[in-house]
């Protein structure tokens, strides 16, 4: 039997990962965000241990984070960015920015191969294939650098406008590419304040405009669309950016 992997956070997303590892022959340990994870710690040792807790709940579960499973760490949130781990003495976790859809009663939809980094993403890719999840490895922090960015640019750039335009992302890029654009510039001069270094955002775009194409009919405005603008907006304020497109939202 290989070793066990620990997932905290068995939503939607915790249960496509316990499947993919249960097919490889991982046993999984559901733990739920509120239990006493220092005293487990000490009874199970786990190769892998795959945070997947909504983002809103994420700095609170790391400040948990018992010190002999920071080195066994994955994450997956949205919005995620390195400072958000380094501010808890993680060094090395290894990061999945996840392109798949799973609702209730549905199976997982594929945009586009999710991109992971880090010591245990061949763990982590082999286990996605169990599910026919594309997944990719990637060769660098840089690489996860860019590849979280472009994430964090489609669901803020397609939650923010679909409170003005709504609709889906075809019809947002299709309709509104030059408010989208305005909007854009907006967004990425708070993620360069945020990573602390320029970004590209000609190619950023680009590799955004990908995943638009895996799915245009991906619908713009998600339930957390309002939240996303307050955090933006707290954000700009944070650091002095007249933003005047976010501002108009």
């Amino acid at each position: 039997m290989l070793d066990p992997v620990v997932i905290i956070g068995i939503g939607e997303m915790g249960g496509v990962f316990a499947r993919s590892f249960l097919r490889s022959g991982h046993p999984i340990y559901p733990v739920g965000r509120h239990e006493d994870m220092q005293s487990l710690s000490e009874q199970i040792k786990p190769v892998l241990v795959l945070l997947a807790v909504g983002e809103a709940d994420l700095q609170d579960t790391l400040k948990q984070l018992p010190a002999v499973w920071k080195d066994r760490l994955a994450l997956l949130q949205n919005e995620l960015l390195p400072r958000d781990w380094n501010q808890h003495g993680i060094t090395n976790p290894t990061v999945i920015s996840v392109w798949f859809e799973k609702k209730p009663a549905i199976e997982a939809k594929v945009i586009i191969a999710s991109p992971v980094y880090g010591p245990h993403a061949p763990l982590l890719a082999n286990a996605l294939e169990n599910l026919n999840i594309a997944s990719v490895v990637l060769g660098s922090e840089a690489e996860l650098l860019f590849e979280l960015v472009r994430k964090n640019l489609y669901i803020l750039l397609s939650n923010l406008a679909g409170l003005k335009v709504g609709g889906n992302v075809g019809e947002l890029w299709q309709n509104h590419e030059g408010f989208a654009r305005d909007l854009i510039q907006d967004i990425l001069a708070i993620q360069e304040k945020l990573v602390r270094q320029p970004l590209e955002s000609e190619a950023l775009i680009e590799a955004m405009l990908i995943a638009f194409e895996g799915d245009p009919q991906h619908n713009c405005m998600g339930r957390s669309a309002p939240a996303r603008l307050a955090r933006a907006r707290q954000q700009a304020a944070q650091f002095a950016l007249e933003l005047t497109t976010l501002n108009s939202l």
